[in-house]
């Protein structure tokens, strides 16, 4: 009996998509740790007037998984991702469940090509642990933009006008707020352009959540 065990547990192991070890869940146990190093002590990170909640400093391992994510074709990370942001969630918020989330959308033909949403998955799994209802179509990405890696927060902004329109879940007016979901908070330009739309249909946003923001002197965190 013991033999045909070891060989199940050999059958449903898979490897770590950050180092290749067998891995019996979604990462081994040496980046398990690695990742909950960037974990933040204090998830609040308020920024520009805007309420946002993260998991962890973008960095080292977390960066990694999130690279591993979105270019390596690793779409089960989002999984986990998303349940650790829940818990943040959590522990801040209780079981409050006077929200609806909507995840920042990819433009269609983006979408097309990644083969999936990161953000709407880390959504997902998010709303599984805290009992949030998802409305992932809040929003559509009605404009495809060049990538923002590199450029000013003001040629950000810019590239980002109208860069986003109503969702077909929101053409009937939601009765709650919205908390915005994401895979990473940096400048803010993305997650302000979306506010800006769901404001203009009087669509109140109350925060984001997001699985990392960058390592600043006021982002401590436990490594």
């Amino acid at each position: 009996m013991q033999i045909w065990k070891n060989l199940l547990n050999l059958f449903l192991q898979s490897n770590c998509p950050l180092c290749q070890r067998p891995a019996s869940q979604e990462f081994c146990e040496y980046c398990h740790k690695q990742l909950q190093k960037c974990r933040l002590t204090d998830s609040n990170c308020d920024k520009d007037d805007v309420s946002v909640i993260a998991w962890g400093a973008y960095g080292g391992a977390i960066k990694r998984a999130i690279a591993a994510m979105k270019y390596d074709n690793h779409p089960e990370i989002a999984r986990p991702l998303g349940e650790w942001l829940g818990e943040v969630w959590l522990q801040n918020y209780g079981t409050e469940d006077s929200f609806v989330v909507v995840p920042i959308p990819m433009h269609p033909e983006k979408e097309k090509q990644r083969g999936f949403n990161q953000a709407a998955l880390i959504a997902k799994s998010f709303c599984q642990t805290t009992g949030l209802k998802l409305k992932i179509n809040g929003l559509q990405r009605v404009r495809k933009t060049e990538a923002l890696f590199g450029l000013s927060p003001t040629e950000r902004k810019e590239t980002l006008v109208e860069a986003f329109d109503i969702g077909k879940d929101f053409r009937k007016h939601p009765n709650l707020p919205v908390i915005l979901v994401d895979d990473i908070y940096t400048t803010g330009a993305t997650v302000k352009s979306a506010i800006e739309t769901l404001n203009k249909s009087k669509i109140i946003v109350s925060g984001v959540a997001a699985v990392a923001v960058p390592r600043k002197s006021n982002y401590k965190n436990n490594s």
